[in-house]
């Protein structure tokens, strides 16, 4: 059996549908899954944990998830850790968020402003989505082909224009005249026999989540690790998939004669390979 090289996580966005459960959590709207057994962060006068000086990572990863739409949670979290602000979380297969991408990705300018004020360093994104053109201008300038650059969650330079509203018309009509600021992923096609042969449950250990679970949501193919949430993949031809945000890690699918077998995920080299149990 091969290892894991990572904590896989419970939350990941679907292609094209963003779930940010920590929001949702916080407005009611939902109940998450348990945490990984993660301590909680050390209180004052309490003992530390085995991650400090370093931040627990629950608590960076509630802060980038906060911030795509709880600013009094924000504002609660930067006002105790201020260094939070720079946060940053992998939410599987290398799809790295910080917290001012997250709040750029959403059009959320007050978070971003916020996060902007307590020391997160500006980006490009940042900068789209804030409709700052001399900003993104000068990105550009000094980096030629940046407009090609997907940000969280393979979400384009174009996507966070937009989602800046009036105040970023400008940037979302020069990104226009630029071009290549919203290249959609390489899918190849497949057939719905080809698609219904991958679904199934893939075994990778003997605990209850070492598994994932392939599904089809309005015919696209979605993948989870057994109780987290599902996320999209796209085809590279040859039964290979990435994850939406994650082109690096790849997952190949292993035929035998007419039926799907296995599952393998590289990141690159292989990691971990499932066998299909159902």
């Amino acid at each position: 059996m091969t290892h894991t090289r990572r904590q896989f996580v419970r939350f990941v966005p679907a292609f094209g549908v963003f779930v940010i459960p920590s929001v949702s959590a916080a407005q009611g709207q939902g109940s998450l899954p348990a945490d990984p057994p993660w301590p909680a962060p050390t209180t004052r006068g309490g003992a530390v944990d085995d991650f400090f000086p370093s931040h627990p990572p629950a608590l960076v990863k509630e802060m980038v998830g906060v911030s795509h739409g709880n600013i009094a949670r924000v504002r609660e979290l930067v006002q105790q850790h201020p260094e939070l602000a720079k946060a940053a979380w992998d939410w599987g297969y290398g799809d790295w968020e910080t917290a001012l991408g997250a709040a750029s990705h959403v059009g959320n300018r007050p978070i971003a402003e916020l996060l902007l004020e307590h020391g997160a360093a500006p980006t490009h994104f940042s900068a789209a989505m804030l409709g700052q053109l001399d900003v993104l201008k000068a990105f550009m300038a000094a980096s030629p082909g940046l407009q090609k650059m997907r940000g969280p969650h393979g979400l384009t330079l174009m996507v966070h224009a937009r989602n800046g509203g009036p105040q970023a018309a400008a940037v979302v009509s020069y990104l226009e005249s630029v071009g290549d600021a919203h290249q959609p992923y390489r899918d190849d096609p497949l057939s719905d026999a080809e698609r219904a042969s991958l679904l199934g449950r893939y075994a990778f250990g003997d605990r209850p989540r070492d598994a994932f679970v392939v599904s089809l949501q309005k015919n696209q193919l979605m993948i989870a690790r057994s109780g987290a949430a599902e996320r999209g993949i796209v085809h590279q031809g040859q039964l290979a998939f990435h994850a939406v945000g994650g082109p690096s890690t790849i997952i190949r699918f292993e035929r035998d004669g007419d039926r799907i077998v296995a599952l393998t995920l590289h990141d690159p080299d292989p990691v971990v390979r499932a066998k299909r149990i159902s």
